[in-house]
């Protein structure tokens, strides 16, 4: 909208409408307190008065015939009553004081959320109003100038009912880093204060093209100025720059408000959708029966279609930076790397439904919605999940799995095959209830064998006892140079579950204490180029001889080998494990002492590799094997 006076204006008298409605709740807030405290205090009065009139008939009733120690014990108990009764007092008030603080912060934030609906309405009339009468005097002289280009496709006057979008994500943008330029835009904006909503939008918005823009623009601007660390002077008013995040200084407005509030000053029509999510303190198998799980996002319409946004879970924090900068700060400033979560923004509703129920089903923007009992089923995922490209190959999967009579469940997730070269995943397991996760001093860890074949990385669970246990998987994308410098790697959760063990018939022995991670060749193949060329299964079944051998693709050295047996200390193994290297074969022979269960940890490291402990060059973890020794396959 080029009438920037015009739409300032409006801002002004929304502006008043906020101060009257703060002044408002500043008003009601003063008359609770001051009621409450009057309560309080003719309660206090009344037992007050009680404790010392029953004092006082004591001491009468017991005047003629009351020893002098006696008194002195009725004083006493009546002077630690009236200290337990100003103490009860004082708790109570506060109680109640919380109580109502919390009572009247849900009223304001639901009175300054329609102020905010009402007022973007106007805001976005205004634009229609002032887009068409621009559009009729271009049409009538026949002439538009570059600068003033309306958009290819209408925007929509009024907001169009929910329904689902007939094109993905995928289809709109490919890859975040198309919008950097504009992304970048939005770090600057946020370094500054600007005195209007009005002039912020304006500078956020000034290059886009797009409504796809706009809604970026604002998204990364709300992400990267992290309004929960905003520090509020207290003589902060209206006229002030920050003044136009007042409502996040006290409470009443939040990402979701903000964020329709910004898009209707760039003409963009965005709604509050209220329902439950999967966030923090939720685990796998939780009902949604109360509030402690409720939460608002939006959708905004762009690309013809409702999308979803969650600014809040997307913000995240600087990167590479001791301390947030100064608005207007130069500098070191420049390198700082703000780090955010793109799954949040135009979420697709397919993915977006694992982590978000509205209450209104038609917000589920699906063709076919699900009920609160299918959402809770739904496995718990999270968005480094979709951000991988995981996905689930069985569609009954749920959210809370039941082991066999074994104690046996597998998890199996897919990846896509451009992602099986740089995946790595590791997990843990712990029980339900509590925060252990061992039994009996072993780590649940060694009740579960993670193994990749092709695409598809399993993990199969077998209780130890019975009981509810949480399976928590982890994911991180490295490349194989990355993974042999043996720097610290970390990892984020993708998904969880929660495994149910009801009735458990078989007593199930832990694997051998290997390296954590998964069984099998394939590790070392993607990260190492080792081909197995005489054992392709992280099972192998063997005499009390065995030979595994690899061929080299590049260059490595160092190999080790280590067994591990329930029962046996590692050292007393090593003699019977050995590795030969001859030209580009790697060869390791293992000659058992007895039968059994072993496992079979092998590490290597690239020639040349710049990492030393000490004088010493480290070893990387490559891959291991699990090996039963004189038990034949059935």
């Amino acid at each position: 909208m080029k009438d920037t006076e015009t739409q300032r204006k409006l801002e002004m008298r929304h502006r008043e409408e906020e101060d009257e409605l703060y002044r408002q709740f500043s008003k009601k807030r003063a008359e609770e307190e001051t009621h409450i405290s009057q309560q309080i205090q003719e309660e206090w009065e009344k037992e007050l008065e009680r404790i010392t009139s029953r004092f006082q008939h004591e001491i009468n009733t017991k005047k003629k015939r009351i020893s002098n120690d006696e008194e002195k014990t009725l004083t006493i108990r009546h002077q630690k009553e009236r200290e337990d009764l100003e103490k009860n007092m004082t708790v109570k008030l506060d109680r109640k004081k919380e109580s109502l603080t919390r009572k009247l912060l849900e009223q304001e934030r639901q009175a300054t959320a329609e102020l905010v609906d009402k007022q973007s309405k106007e805001m976005i009339n205004l634009i229609s109003e002032k887009f068409n009468e621009f559009s009729q005097t271009n049409v009538k002289s026949n002439y538009i100038s570059p600068d003033d280009e309306p958009p290819i496709m209408p925007y929509p006057s009024q907001p169009p009912p929910p329904s689902p979008p007939t094109i993905s994500k995928m289809d709109i943008y490919h890859d975040p880093n198309i919008f950097a330029e504009l992304d970048q835009i939005a770090i600057n904006v946020a370094r500054e204060d600007q005195k209007t909503f009005t002039d912020l939008v304006r500078l956020l918005i000034g290059s886009c093209i797009t409504d796809v823009e706009k809604a970026r623009a604002i998204f990364r601007w709300i992400t990267v100025k992290n309004l929960n660390t905003i520090k509020f002077d207290d003589d902060i008013n209206a006229d002030t720059p920050m003044g136009i995040l007042r409502g996040i200084k006290h409470g009443t407005e939040s990402y979701h408000v903000l964020f329709k509030r910004l898009c209707s000053y760039a003409g963009l029509h965005c709604v509050v959708i209220k329902g439950y999510s999967k966030s923090a303190g939720y685990q796998p198998g939780v009902r949604f029966e109360d509030n402690r799980f409720r939460n608002s996002w939006n959708a905004v319409y762009v690309a013809n279609a409702w999308r979803f946004v969650q600014c809040n879970w997307g913000a995240r924090h600087l990167v590479n930076a001791k301390e947030v900068p100064k608005p207007g700060s130069k500098g070191k400033s420049d390198s700082l790397r703000y780090e955010y979560d793109d799954h949040y923004f135009l979420t697709d509703p397919k993915e977006f439904i694992y982590e978000f129920f509205p209450l209104q089903p038609d917000w589920q923007l699906l063709k076919t919605a699900i009920t609160i009992s299918e959402f809770e089923e739904l496995p718990f995922v999270r968005s480094l999940f979709f951000r991988y490209g995981l996905y689930f190959t069985d569609d009954s999967l749920r959210a809370v799995l039941y082991t066999d009579s074994s104690g046996a469940s597998t998890v199996r997730i897919a990846m896509p095959t451009n992602m099986t070269p740089s995946l790595i995943f590791h997990y843990n397991l712990k029980f339900y209830d509590r925060e252990s996760d061992s039994f009996d001093g072993i780590g649940l860890k060694r009740f579960v064998m993670q193994s990749v074949v092709g695409n598809m990385v399993s993990f199969r669970v077998h209780a130890p006892c019975s009981g509810a246990f949480i399976m928590d998987i982890f994911a991180n994308a490295t490349t194989p140079r990355e993974y042999v410098t043996g720097e610290p790697m970390k990892f984020k959760s993708v998904c969880k579950f929660k495994i149910d063990c009801d009735d458990l018939q078989t007593v199930m022995v832990p694997l051998p204490d290997c390296a954590s991670g998964e069984w099998g060749p394939l590790k070392s193949t993607r990260l190492f180029g080792l081909i197995p060329l005489t054992h392709e299964d992280a099972l192998i079944f063997a005499d009390r001889t065995l030979e595994i051998q690899f061929r080299m693709s590049r260059q490595l050295t160092d190999f080790m080998a280590s067994l591990h047996k329930n029962g046996i200390e590692e050292k007393k193994l090593s003699k019977f494990v050995s590795a030969h290297i001859e030209d580009d074969i790697v060869s390791f022979f293992i000659k058992f002492p007895e039968e059994g269960q072993y496992g079979l940890d092998i590490y290597t490291r690239e020639v040349n590799t710049e990492l030393y402990s000490g004088d010493k060059q480290l070893l990387t973890h490559c891959c291991k094997y699990l090996i039963n020794v004189g038990t034949k396959r059935i």
